[in-house]
């Protein structure tokens, strides 16, 4: 199954890759018809990318979110399904152009990682792993999309007026709203992921926190989204500001996630 898995990965690199040209080809050729094919095929490299997780956790006899080629390639996979609810439910598929080169730098970051298996850590054998790790995807794919949304935002103004970036690109407003909701959908998930790592920490070390630098960086995260929320509930901010405000927010995701194992290790290390 494991090389099944490998297989499939590399399959989805090359289908994620192959989207994204026809992505930039539907923006350069101004091609509608392109945009449905790039949507098809990004579908197409999810469904495959699907497969590849459930052989690697069949392959490895255990939840594949357990090391940093795991979850990269499921931050990846996470990425890539919200991108596609938004493409598809809000008919945009100029968000899939922005994706895209996201999501293929994430899993081209999962494809330089170790994918050896290895035996769990005793502190990782617990049914939260699951719940943990699995809202903690679904929240960075939710603020992976925030991010690429306020890039499309700060640059709306310089689309030519009546011009085809400016009729495939929602009104300022209908963008600030959708950045809003993925925004509030990953606050909610990156909440369900500090509560339930919490909750795993006391059960595994003795202490439901311990300024561990993932769990702190984790925490800063959770504490700039919620002022954007608090900021555009309360103060009615909105437009620019509150897009890059949601920029900044995607910078320290990544950092959490990359810079946090690379510079500041802890007991989070293993992920």
């Amino acid at each position: 199954m494991l090389q099944v898995e490998n297989t499939l990965f590399t399959v989805v690199m090359l289908a994620y890759f192959a989207a994204m040209l026809l992505y930039f080809t539907f923006i350069a050729v101004k091609r509608d018809g392109l945009a449905k094919v790039a949507v098809g095929l990004q579908l197409f490299g999810f469904a495959l990318h699907t497969a590849a997780l459930i052989c690697r956790g069949i392959g490895a006899g255990r939840l594949p979110l357990t090391n940093q080629y795991e979850f990269a390639t499921a931050f990846a996979w996470g990425l890539s399904l919200v991108s596609l609810v938004f493409v598809i439910r809000f008919k945009f598929p100029v968000l899939g152009a922005f994706a895209a080169p996201v999501t293929f730098l994430i899993i081209g970051y999962a494809a330089m990682q170790s994918r050896e298996v290895r035996e769990l850590m005793p502190s990782l054998r617990s049914g939260w792993l699951g719940f943990h790790v699995s809202t903690a995807i679904i929240a960075y794919g939710a603020f992976g999309v925030s991010f690429v949304l306020s890039l499309i935002f700060l640059l709306r103004d310089r689309a030519r007026a009546g011009g085809f970036m400016d009729t495939h690109i929602p009104h300022r407003d209908k963008l600030d709203v959708i950045s809003y909701r993925s925004v509030s959908l990953g606050l909610l998930f990156l909440t369900f992921t500090i509560i339930t790592g919490a909750i795993w920490a006391e059960r595994a070390w003795g202490s439901y926190w311990s300024w561990d630098p993932k769990e702190t960086w984790s925490l800063v995260t959770w504490i700039i989204y919620a002022a954007y929320l608090h900021l555009r509930l309360r103060r009615g901010w909105q437009g620019r500001a509150a897009a890059v405000f949601a920029v900044v927010g995607f910078v320290c995701v990544i950092f959490t996630y990359i810079g946090v194992n690379t510079l500041l290790p802890g007991i989070h290390s293993y992920a």
